[in-house]
């Protein structure tokens, strides 16, 4: 498993000048209805693509896009993970418990509770913490 990151770096172009750092948006994904079977010949329209220049850059964009969303994902189990293990809570889980909830080692669990920590306390002044049960 991939050790916890932050977010997309700035692209280039905050470097030609621009304000603050500038990032690519992240392509849309798009779905095929849930009754459509599954099929490893269709990919988000890419098979349906013929110039390889337009290929690439759809390819690209689901690249950016699914990578966008992972990390996201990411921060998101981080933050459940230092919830969980919130010594204030009277339903806390050890570490253990996370771990194999999340399907971690608990080496792995620690530094995920420990980068969850620091997502909860460097949130944007202003913003509800998330509910706790």
């Amino acid at each position: 498993m991939a050790e916890p990151h932050s977010a997309p770096e700035p692209s280039r172009s905050s470097a030609r000048g621009g304000g603050g750092p500038s990032y690519r948006r992240p392509a849309p994904l798009l779905f095929e209805p849930s009754d459509a079977a599954p099929d490893d010949e269709h990919f988000f329209g890419l098979e349906s693509l013929t110039d390889p220049k337009e290929l690439l850059d759809r390819a690209t964009e689901l690249v950016h896009a699914f990578r966008a969303a992972a990390d996201r994902a990411q921060e998101y189990q981080a933050s459940a993970a230092a919830q969980l293990a919130d010594p204030q809570r009277f339903d806390r889980l050890p570490e253990a418990a996370i771990a194999d909830r999340g399907g971690w080692t608990e080496e792995y669990a620690r530094k995920m509770i420990e980068f969850g920590q620091d997502l909860l306390q460097n949130r944007v002044p202003g913003t509800q913490p998330p509910p706790q049960s």
